[in-house]
């Protein structure tokens, strides 16, 4: 956009900053281009790419604040979506993640998948890399399909990698072990596998993400004159983060800060709200260079999966499908990286159930909402977007009102599984565990939760609130009190 007040008109006079005023209007009117989708109606979508990164806290994406992780490509596509800002997931793990947005279906199988209902339209369906549970990297080593549904897809492909035993420089971290020699290394159901980096001499071209992206783009040429629904799972940033030293470049480790851990910020947390992965239980509140070297391989392979992403959407673009195209780009589940001195997942904290979450329609306008939404409601917003009528065993909602306005809400809430169960409103985070123990926090004064309301007699009232809501909430999806 050019600057409003370089056709400024010298001299003070109250005509001139009137002419001024109005020529700067002016360039701002002419000089802002309009997305073709404002000026059209939104017509049914052709084809659907649906893209899941694995283990991606949104928090670490700079479309969403980060300033340090160098996204471009999952930038600019953010710039020409709706993004999420409260998009939360239902397992706070691989495989119930996976298996409750596939399903549209809150804990447990439905029936029919994503993939089904598209094939039972006539679309072509198939999956390359993980989009059900895979086991990482013990499926990936193997080249093996972990815990898929076959009927989902009319094909599908496994990207298989060396992973934590790709030569190069090899780091288990909390153990402060650092080797070139390819004995000993963590790997498949070792107990120390998800502290692994590797960063190594090489293109990338042998590692499991970038098959997969040259078989989606593969995919797109055989498929572009037919619908299509191309699901596309990374394994990135999810351990071992491996990728080439280029990418761990731009993250010297030194530069980095470590999350803020206040004293006694486990004080106020429940026993069953206490990750076990802790840095006193893996040894890394020993070394936190060592912390600050895992956020430097998570954002290396943060970028290493951007940049997958940029040829598949390259492609997109070249063969001239993103006009027919929906595209979707989200991720399981989030992830701890000391925060509260947790790491990895499976807690009920908001760096693991808020996750990124985007949606690029042809004829629908890009922006951003702070809407509540779950991962359940994608299966039934793509079947919208693409001209049908969602099923009624679908557990989620259309999120297309929020696509035409961002402002529309079509939840109060979220919910989230783990060893308890999640709510999530716009104020509040309220936790409850299977022995009945809570948490409690104003997420508007204390984002990061460090301060367990939930036995402070100022906010019994609002506890007891959202403990009916919450109630409310399992009953009308007749769910367990706890997963």
């Amino acid at each position: 956009m050019l600057n409003i007040f370089q056709f400024a008109i010298p001299g003070p006079s109250r005509f001139s900053m009137l002419v001024q005023t109005a020529m700067g209007l002016w360039v701002v009117i002419t000089a802002t281009p309009c997305r073709a989708a404002d000026d059209r109606k939104p017509q049914p979508v052709k084809n659907v790419l649906f893209i899941v990164s694995d283990d991606l806290k949104a928090s670490v994406l700079g479309c969403y604040g980060d300033p340090h992780c160098q996204t471009p490509n999952i930038d600019a596509l953010a710039a020409s979506s709706m993004v999420f800002d409260s998009a939360y997931c239902q397992g706070t793990w691989c495989a119930p993640s996976r298996q409750s947005f596939m399903y549209s279906r809150y804990q447990g199988k439905g029936r029919q998948t994503l993939g089904e209902h598209f094939i039972e339209r006539g679309w072509y369906s198939a999956r390359v890399g993980k989009i059900f549970h895979m086991r990482v990297p013990g499926d990936i080593i193997a080249g093996t399909d972990g815990q898929d549904v076959p009927a989902c897809w009319t094909e599908r492909f496994n990207s298989s990698g060396l992973e934590a035993h790709t030569p190069g420089e090899y780091a288990c971290l909390n153990l402060d072990i650092f080797t070139t020699e390819l004995e000993g290394r963590q790997s498949t159901r070792m107990p120390h596998r998800a502290y692994v980096t590797v960063q190594y001499d090489g293109d990338g071209s042998d590692q499991p993400d970038h098959k997969t992206a040259t078989k989606a783009i593969e995919l797109l040429r055989e498929h572009q004159r037919e619908p299509f629904f191309l699901a596309v799972g990374f394994v990135r940033p999810h351990y071992p983060m491996v990728a080439p030293e280029q990418y761990f470049a731009p993250y010297p480790y030194q530069q980095l800060e470590l999350p803020e851990v206040p004293p006694g910020d486990l004080d106020d947390i429940p026993p069953l709200g206490i990750a076990s992965a802790r840095s006193a239980t893996t040894g890394f509140d020993k070394y936190p260079d060592n912390q600050r070297r895992m956020w430097a391989g998570y954002y290396a392979t943060v970028q290493f999966m951007d940049a997958q992403l940029g040829r598949i959407l390259a492609e997109l673009d070249r063969l001239g499908l993103r006009e027919s195209t929906a595209i979707v780009f989200t991720s399981d589940h989030g992830y701890h990286l000391g925060e509260h001195t947790f790491w990895q997942k499976l807690n009920l904290h908001e760096e693991v159930t808020r996750v990124p979450l985007m949606i690029s329609a042809p004829g629908y306008p890009a922006g951003r909402t702070n809407s509540i939404v779950e991962l359940v409601d994608v299966y039934p917003t793509l079947v919208e977007l693409s001209g049908g009528v969602p099923a009624a065993s679908l557990q989620g909602t259309s999120l297309r009102p929020i696509l035409i306005h961002p402002e529309e809400t079509v939840r109060d809430h979220a919910i989230s599984f783990a060893n308890g169960t999640g709510l999530r409103t716009k104020d509040w985070a309220l936790m409850r565990y299977k022995d009945g123990e809570t948490e409690l926090y104003d997420m508007h004064a204390d984002p990061h939760q460090f301060n367990n309301l939930s036995k402070d007699a100022d906010y019994a009232e609002v506890l007891a609130e959202l403990l009916q809501t919450l109630e409310g909430r399992l009953s009308a999806a007749k769910l367990p009190d706890h997963s």
